[in-house]
């Protein structure tokens, strides 16, 4: 999915979510603040297209809204509403101090939540989920690109449940998804799993050559 922001609208959502049954201490609120102004080009109402490649081709119109949350006994998350999306209805996004990682929480159409943990790589926001009765593996891509103009996020779903095929896939360099689209660097072929991460593939030659890197230094033996 692809957003544009909407020009001048940067707004501060309200809390969401309940007060935490556990006091963060300063220290801990101040990194997740740190760490969370990162991404900060979030910030706002964006419009944008969705697309769907399985189990069939769809295109849609929606639209999400992000901002800062701030409550006294916890540290700083950041909130997004999500308007016509085809899976979720709201989320937010706290940084896990002693775990040095990101947690998105998203509250999806059947009001249940899905708990997704990521970090950082290549200046993108990479989020996992692992289903424990089926094993399927869900990953989530967020990045801003265009200076702040465009947000890009990525949603794929990689089966691993019982019948279906455990051989070798090809990954997605992008987002550790199932490649399934070819692209190439210096020769030779490497994978995607969308329009989105095909596009932050080739958006430049250090583009390219960053996630080589990344893939193949993941990769080595």
């Amino acid at each position: 999915m692809r957003f544009r922001m909407i020009a001048g609208s940067v707004v501060l959502l309200g809390l969401l979510a309940g007060v935490s049954q556990t006091a963060e201490t300063p220290k801990e609120k101040e990194a997740a603040k740190t760490a969370l102004q990162n991404f900060h080009e979030y910030i706002g109402a964006w419009n944008g297209n969705g697309e769907a490649k399985a189990p069939k081709s769809e295109l849609w119109k929606e639209s999400m809204n992000w901002g800062w949350k701030f409550n006294k006994d916890e540290a700083p998350a950041l909130l997004v509403e999500f308007k016509d999306n085809k899976n979720w209805e709201k989320g937010e996004v706290r940084y896990l101090a002693d775990k040095k990682k990101y947690q998105l929480t998203l509250t999806g159409k059947d009001k249940k939540e899905q708990v997704f943990e990521g970090e950082i790589k290549s200046k993108r926001l990479v989020f996992t989920r692992v289903d424990p009765t089926t094993s399927d593996k869900y990953t989530i891509t967020m990045s801003s690109t265009n200076e702040g103009a465009l947000f890009n996020l990525n949603y794929t779903v990689q089966p691993g449940g019982k019948g279906v095929d455990k051989g070798k896939k090809n990954e997605c360099i992008v987002s550790g998804g199932v490649g399934t689209m070819p692209v190439q660097y210096n020769g030779k072929t490497y994978y995607v799993c969308c329009g989105g991460c095909r596009d932050a593939f080739n958006e430049s030659e250090a583009a390219k050559k960053k996630f080589v890197e990344d893939f193949e230094k993941k990769n080595k033996k």
